[in-house]
């Protein structure tokens, strides 16, 4: 099917991105996916691996504002959400709100781990409702709004892991990897030709597209099956004594939230409409499962003894529910 004039702009832009970032096609899919579902994304990775550039050429691509947080243990959280300032206004002095970083399209929150909890509870207001609440007061953010953290997997000293609500609040999970051998060649050329002055144009798209593109994702068709499918995979997490003849029931401590069954209902119909389709495939679902489900299970004590990752979890539910 031909892609329409939304679905091309959209290539572009993805396009972009992996001319910028070289060697992390995937992060690049994440982030549009969830732009277009209007959710946020965790990305996990080493120091090094291009997370914050990632971020940084979607905001430039979209002319869209950028916020950086560079989450510390001594942060507050009116260093994220503003605070009320004195200002003299016309001779008089009265309380204005001056914002805080959160204000922007595209806030990254960089090892946003490192953040004490009652900075994380202000960033969660932000990310569930899109809006701000200061000394009882309730401000709007941008309608095209996303935040982006990040955080080290390895790195755990003076770390505040996320609680299970502020997890589930993200719509994917992507694991950033280090580049492989040709990739990162490619990345001291890249680095060295932006040195020399040589960088890529990189195209300008308006957000006014990106509006328009969900009405279309919205609009994509969803069979009853992979209806049935979607809540087949989530149930397999919630209720793995189902599969008796698997190990699910062993790996599996809490599953996932009806949150997930929306997340890759989402996610599936922008990953259709990515492809120049208006209806899903269970090949869909299956592609976008791993970042949808990753950080919404917890494992039990068995698993993390036989060093089982959530992804292979992911890949045995996979294995065990099939589409009709």
């Amino acid at each position: 099917m031909e892609k329409n004039t939304h679905q091309k702009a959209f290539q572009d832009l993805e396009d972009a991105i992996n001319r910028a970032v070289i060697g992390q096609e995937h992060v690049a899919t994440t982030l549009l996916l969830s732009l277009l579902t209007n959710g946020n994304v965790l990305l996990e990775g080493l120091p090094g691996t291009a997370k914050t550039r990632s971020v940084k050429s979607l905001a430039r691509c979209l002319d869209a504002t950028l916020g950086r947080i560079q989450f510390t243990p001594d942060l507050l959280p009116s260093d994220v959400t503003g605070n009320e300032v004195y200002q003299e206004v016309e001779g008089k002095q009265m309380l204005q709100f001056q914002e805080g970083p959160v204000f922007n399209n595209i806030v990254l929150a960089d090892e946003i781990n490192r953040a004490p909890a009652k900075v994380q509870a202000a960033l969660l207001e932000a990310m569930e409702e899109r809006t701000v609440t200061v000394a009882g007061q309730s401000y709007k953010l941008p309608p095209l709004f996303m935040v982006l953290a990040t955080q080290n997997p390895i790195e755990q000293e003076g770390t505040y892991p996320l609680p299970e609500a502020q997890m589930d609040r993200f719509m994917m999970k992507t694991n950033v990897d280090y580049p492989d051998d040709a990739a990162e060649e490619d990345i001291i050329r890249l680095v060295r030709g932006e040195e020399a002055g040589k960088s890529a144009e990189e195209p300008r798209f308006s957000q006014d597209i990106v509006f328009a593109a969900r009405k279309e994702v919205a609009a994509t068709t969803v069979s009853k099956n992979i209806d049935q499918y979607i809540v087949a995979l989530i149930m397999a997490t919630r209720d793995p004594a189902r599969h008796k003849d698997s190990r699910l029931k062993d790996w599996i401590r809490v599953g996932s939230s009806p949150r997930a069954s929306i997340a890759l209902d989402k996610c599936s119909r922008a990953a259709a409409w990515l492809a120049g389709r208006d209806y899903v495939t269970p090949d869909d679902v299956r592609g976008v499962a791993h970042a949808v489900l990753r950080h919404r299970l917890i494992l039990s004590y068995d698993a993390m003894a036989e060093s089982v990752t959530t992804d292979a979890v992911i890949d045995e539910i996979l294995k065990l529910v099939t589409a009709a």
